[in-house]
């Protein structure tokens, strides 16, 4: 076995009608998704026997379709039956990433644009256990968020991800995990895998959605939750200057839900109050809300 395929954890895809094991192929060197980048996806995650707002995100990687030109083959409600069939094959233990995924087989019109009637649907489920809580550190990055003009940042597009990962691959070779990334007028839009926030003085602010960041259905969530429980939540245009000047920064994303940020250049942190009130709040939602 290499290297890669041992690296691998368990996984389990459906696709053309079945679930099979494992990483399996399906592009091909002619598909359009290969070579033009037709590709979308969304990630919900299923953890402690919950899958909170599933269905929203089933929701979202249709709509993240259409922006692409593609025409979407499954109904949000199918892809949340799917992802609970799917989920009885693991061990009920390990957090599990849920990934829906649509892409194009063949071209339009001079090849460049999808066909829609090609497009293809696959479920991919896999463990991936959460990250701790811990924190990480974080750098401006020198590379900037496109907007809608420039690219499809209304959707979450696998095209868009080379772009993250030069600022994070950046901010680790300056020796910070993650980076601060800004829009094209130098705004705060998002760190290079999340939505981001920051507390001042008791009162919480994330970057105004402003089309040049996806904002994320557990940003959102993270939003309400705390404004449901007497926190004052605005969004604003902030500056680096804001975060430079934080009592508390803290990220939201699917991968790990809720997370402090420890260091932002020079400046060390505390986990604070706030981003883990939002994380216990986030749990007790999470675990209030119907499964299945």
């Amino acid at each position: 076995m290499s290297l890669a395929a041992a690296a691998q954890t368990k996984t389990w895809t459906y696709v053309d009608g079945d679930w099979h094991e494992g990483n399996v192929a399906v592009i091909g060197p002619r598909s359009h998704a290969m070579w033009l980048g037709s590709t979308v996806f969304d990630g919900g995650r299923w953890f402690e026997g919950v899958s909170p707002d599933l269905d929203l995100h089933s929701a979202r990687v249709n709509n993240s379709a259409i922006a692409l030109g593609m025409k979407p083959t499954m109904s949000a409600g199918d892809i949340v039956g799917l992802t609970w069939d799917g989920l009885k094959k693991f061990d009920g233990k390990t957090a599990v990433y849920i990934r829906p995924m649509y892409w194009g087989e063949h071209g339009g019109y001079m090849g460049v644009p999808v066909d829609p009637a090609s497009t293809r649907f696959c479920l991919c489920l896999y463990e991936s256990p959460m990250e701790p809580p811990s924190g990480f550190s974080m750098t401006v990055s020198p590379f900037r968020r496109p907007t809608i003009e420039t690219m499809p940042t209304n959707a979450k597009a696998g095209c868009l991800y080379p772009n993250n990962a030069r600022s994070i691959l950046d901010a680790r070779m300056r020796g910070f995990d993650n980076a601060l990334v800004l829009d094209m007028l130098g705004n705060v839009a998002e760190t290079g895998s999340s939505n981001i926030f920051l507390v001042k003085e008791g009162q919480v602010f994330t970057p105004a959605a402003n089309g040049t960041f996806l904002a994320g259905i557990t940003r959102s969530r993270t939003m309400s939750l705390l404004a449901g429980n007497g926190f004052h939540v605005t969004e604003k245009t902030l500056t680096v200057r804001d975060f430079m000047e934080a009592d508390e920064i803290f990220s939201t994303g699917n991968h790990s839900k809720v997370i402090p940020v420890t260091k932002f250049e020079n400046r060390e942190l505390q986990p604070g109050p706030v981003a883990r009130k939002a994380r216990e709040l986030y749990w007790e939602w999470a675990h209030s809300t119907p499964v299945g």
